[in-house]
C-alpha cells in the first residue's frame, strides 16, 4: 500500500497529544457556542431540541457514538419530559479518579423566545417579552467546550463524564432521577450553574414541597351562603394564621432558620357561588432538617385547624388533603473535600481568587451529593435569572471556560496561587 493510501484512523482512535502547559479553550468558539444555545427553545420537560443540538456539537467534535447516552429520567419525573439526562464518557487517556462535569439544559419558560444580543460586554434578549436563557445555557455551554476541546485536540485527561441534566428548574427533577450507573462511579463533580466564576458554592438548602387540597361545600352565595363551606376561606385562614405566628416567610427561632411560602393557589369561579375546591402549593426550607420538619408541620396543623374553624349552619366542615414530597436534602462540604481543593487550584491558576459560599436555594449538586458524589458548583457569569433584563457577562462566562477545560485535563496544580488581595 502506498503512502498516500493510508487512511487517518478516526480521530477517536487516535494517541492523545501530550501538552505541557495549561490548554485553553477557543473563547471565540464559546461565545458562538453560547450564543446558539440561548436561541434554542427548551424549557423544562422539553429540551430535546437543545439536547439534539448539544449531541450534534459532540459527533462533529470527533466523540465516538458509543460514549453518548441519555438515561430515563424523564419517564419518571411528575411532568414526563421530552429526553432524560444527556451524558457523555470519555475513557481517561491520564490515571485518576473519574471527574464528574454537569449543567443542566433547561431554562425557565419566560426564556422562550430569547434573541440574543451582544451590547457591549454583555448578551441581553432581544426580545423584550423574553428572559436571556443564560441560566443555563452558558453552563450548558461551558461543559460543551471542554468536551469539544478535548475531542478536537486530543487533549490528555482523566476519565471523565459530562452530564446535561433535564427539568432542574421544577425541583433538580433530572437529577434526583439521574441513571447513577450510566456515570462510570465519579468521584468528584463540578456542576456550573449561576454567579461569578469565583464562587465556589460548598453548599445548599434542603427544599420540601406539598400540594394542598381544599374541598368544601357549595352553595349560593346569595340565597344561602350560610349553607356552604368556603374553601377559599379555609385557605385564607391557614396562610393569615402561618403569617401571623411567623411561619411564612423568613422564619428565625433562636438559631434555626428557614423559609417557607405559599406560591400558588387555584379555585373558585363565579362570585355568587361560595367555592368548594381550591388547591394550593407550598415549599418550606432549610439547612436544618430537623428544623424544616417543624416548619412543614406547622404548615399542615394550621391549614386544618383552618378546616375546623369555617363550619356551615348545618355542621358541615370541609376537608383537606396534604400531599409533600422532598426536593432536594441540604448539605454541606468540608473546605478540605477534593473537589473544592481541585476547584481552587484551578480558580488560582488562572487568576482568580476563591470564595465559599452557602445558597438558599436548590442545585443539581444537592442531588449529586446525596448520591454519592461530591460536588461543588461554580459560576458562568449569568445575571439576573428568571426575569426580563437578564444578562451574561462574557468574560466571566470566558473565564468559565477556562476553567471547565483546566477541571476537565486535570491540568490543576495545587501550588498555583494568586497573590490574596490586600485589605487597606
Amino acid at each position: 500500500m502506498s503512502k498516500s493510501s493510508k487512511k487517518k484512523p478516526p480521530r477517536s482512535q487516535q494517541a492523545p497529544r501530550r501538552v505541557d502547559a495549561p490548554p485553553e479553550p477557543n473563547l471565540h468558539r464559546g461565545v458562538l457556542l453560547v450564543k446558539r444555545l440561548m436561541q434554542i427553545p427548551g424549557p423544562s420537560g422539553q429540551e430535546g431540541a437543545v439536547a439534539r443540538h448539544v449531541i450534534g456539537q459532540l459527533q462533529q467534535a470527533g466523540a465516538s457514538p458509543a460514549w453518548i447516552v441519555t438515561d430515563n429520567a424523564h419517564e419518571h419525573t411528575p411532568t414526563p419530559g421530552e429526553v432524560g439526562n444527556l451524558i457523555l464518557k470519555l475513557p481517561g487517556t491520564l490515571p485518576g479518579p473519574r471527574r464528574l462535569l454537569m449543567a443542566h439544559l433547561d431554562t425557565v419558560p419566560l426564556c422562550v423566545g430569547s434573541r440574543p444580543m451582544q451590547r457591549g460586554l454583555f448578551f441581553r434578549s432581544g426580545n423584550p417579552a423574553s428572559g436571556l436563557g443564560a441560566d443555563n445555557r452558558a453552563g450548558t455551554a461551558v461543559i460543551l467546550l471542554a468536551a469539544m476541546e478535548i475531542l478536537r485536540r486530543r487533549l490528555p485527561h482523566p476519565p471523565l463524564t459530562f452530564v446535561w441534566t433535564v427539568q432542574e428548574e421544577p425541583g433538580l427533577q433530572g437529577a434526583r432521577l439521574m441513571q447513577l450507573g450510566k456515570l462510570g462511579r465519579p468521584a468528584l463533580g463540578f456542576n456550573f450553574d449561576g454567579g461569578v466564576p469565583s464562587r465556589l458554592t460548598i453548599g445548599a438548602t434542603g427544599g420540601y414541597r406539598m400540594t394542598i387540597t381544599i374541598d368544601g361545600k357549595a352553595s349560593h352565595a346569595g340565597g344561602a351562603p350560610e349553607r356552604g363551606v368556603s374553601a377559599i376561606a379555609i385557605a385564607a385562614l391557614a396562610i393569615a394564621k402561618l403569617h401571623t405566628s411567623g411561619w411564612h416567610g423568613l422564619i428565625e427561632q433562636g438559631n434555626q432558620r428557614g423559609t417557607s411560602n405559599v406560591g400558588y393557589i387555584h379555585g373558585g369561579g363565579p362570585t355568587n357561588v361560595v367555592t368548594d375546591h381550591v388547591v394550593l402549593r407550598a415549599e418550606a426550607r432549610s439547612h436544618q432538617r430537623a428544623f424544616r420538619t417543624r416548619i412543614v408541620k406547622q404548615i399542615v396543623q394550621a391549614f386544618r385547624q383552618a378546616a375546623r374553624e369555617v363550619v356551615s349552619k348545618e355542621g358541615k366542615r370541609g376537608r383537606v388533603k396534604i400531599e409533600g414530597r422532598l426536593d432536594y436534602e441540604a448539605f454541606l462540604l468540608d473546605e478540605k473535600e477534593p473537589c473544592v481543593q481541585v476547584a481552587e487550584a484551578v480558580l488560582r491558576s488562572v487568576g482568580e481568587w476563591p470564595h465559599h459560599a452557602i445558597t438558599n436555594g436548590g442545585l443539581d449538586a444537592n442531588w449529586l451529593v446525596a448520591h454519592g458524589i461530591p460536588t461543588v458548583t461554580l459560576g458562568c457569569g449569568q445575571q439576573n435569572p428568571h426575569m426580563r433584563n437578564e444578562g451574561l457577562d462574557i468574560a466571566a462566562f470566558q473565564t468559565a471556560c477556562r476553567i471547565a477545560l483546566r477541571l476537565a485535563t486535570a491540568s490543576e496544580h495545587p501550588t498555583d496561587s494568586t497573590p490574596e488581595p490586600q485589605v487597606s
